[in-house]
């Protein structure tokens, strides 16, 4: 129950000792799953794994997940993430070369740590330093450019759409709209400029 492995000493054919041996979690792995959801809008949070059922169940209350899916088959893998994107759109983080069929499966697949070619082939976004703070700075990041590429959008659109009128009305020659036009796509692109000056510190756990 509390996971890990278990060798046994045997000295002169007599018992002398257990050992453990266990993975351990990340030091700031609670704290990042606690904020996903406040932070991130993150609904559910899941661990998969093809380890034992005794490691991962350690692992998970450790860091405070509460479903569990243990010793799982790649393929069964897919299928897990299979049927959560039929409920929302699913974020698949893998370190393994097994989990590269899941990371194709998911909304965004998230190569973690030093991967094989296959794995980072098969991620929409790979993090090299395996730190669960860039992880966290991916998501701020994808955030602010979703907000900065809406903003550009409809600004250029809502602009666009002032001038025609304008010219419609007999308010703008038609010299005067081209030029209108180039200060349009001029200020969506320096608006999209935006996103390589985050202001501060990304991450917030």
């Amino acid at each position: 129950q509390q996971g890990g492995l278990e060798c046994a000493v045997v000295i002169d054919d007599r018992f002398a000792a257990l050992l453990r041996f266990r993975d351990a979690p990340r030091a700031e792995g609670q704290s990042f799953i606690r904020h996903l959801g406040p932070r991130h809008q993150v609904e559910r949070v899941l661990l998969v794994s093809g380890d034992r059922e005794s490691e991962v169940r350690y692992l998970a209350d450790m860091v405070g997940i509460e479903e569990v899916y243990a010793s799982q088959s790649p393929e069964e893998k897919v299928a897990i993430v299979q049927r959560e994107n039929l409920r929302a759109d699913t974020m698949f983080l893998g370190d393994g070369i097994n989990d590269a069929p899941a990371l194709m499966s998911a909304a965004v697949g998230i190569a973690f740590g030093q991967n094989s070619d296959v794995t980072t082939a098969a991620a929409g976004v790979v993090i090299l330093d395996s730190s669960l703070q860039r992880v966290d700075e991916f998501l701020h990041i994808s955030r602010r450019l979703r907000t900065i590429a809406l903003q550009s959008a409809l600004g250029g659109m809502a602009l666009s759409a002032a001038g025609m009128l304008l010219a419609a009305a007999g308010l703008l020659p038609p010299v005067a709209g081209a030029v209108f036009q180039e200060v349009i796509d001029v200020l969506a692109v320096v608006n999209a400029l935006r996103v390589a000056s985050a202001p501060g510190r990304l991450t917030d756990f």
